[in-house]
């Protein structure tokens, strides 16, 4: 039965270094279910927050893989007791009138979203939250106003506690 691996990995911050690390997977038949990059504290890393869906016997498999790579300086599995993990997401919702919007933004008062932009016929939200509670959102929306458009970024993790994931590097 798969489950959820979510790896941070550090790595060196060029260019290049997504396709690499893409192209591993892909080569092994593992699916990417979620990808996040972003450069670190330091600005000569990445980190790279990997979410997919495999075997449990695959985990220390994919670590060793990812490791191989020079470009990979250090691969952690994030457990989901021993880490803090956020999405973000950007929808565009109907709301054509004033009482339409009204309903919207009583209906956000229960999530808390931050408003961004207000047409005519549209409200644009930015929710951040864990995936689940952005499920949610999207659901209620769906049901409640319907919905225009979305964005919504893969999942972003560090580990709890003091320190830092690039300390012994």
């Amino acid at each position: 039965m798969k489950e959820k691996l979510v790896l941070s990995v550090l790595v060196d911050n060029e260019s290049g270094v997504l396709q690499r690390v893409a192209s591993l997977f892909s080569r092994r038949s593992y699916n990417i279910s979620s990808l996040t990059v972003s450069e670190t504290e330091d600005p000569a890393f990445s980190r790279m927050t990997i979410e997919t869906y495999t075997e449990p016997e695959n985990f220390r498999q994919i670590k060793q893989q990812l490791l191989k790579l020079e470009i990979v300086k250090k691969v952690a599995e994030l457990e989901p007791d021993k880490s803090v993990s956020s999405e973000l997401l950007l929808v565009k919702v109907k709301a054509a009138g004033v009482e339409q919007k009204n309903a919207l933004l009583t209906f956000n008062m229960n999530y808390g979203a931050r408003v961004l932009d207000i047409s005519k016929t549209t409200i644009t939200l930015e929710f951040t939250g864990r995936g689940e509670a952005i499920d949610l959102f999207i659901n209620d929306l769906v049901k409640d106003f319907g919905i225009v458009e979305l964005a919504r970024t893969g999942v972003t993790s560090l580990e709890r506690g003091e320190g830092s994931f690039t300390d012994d590097i």
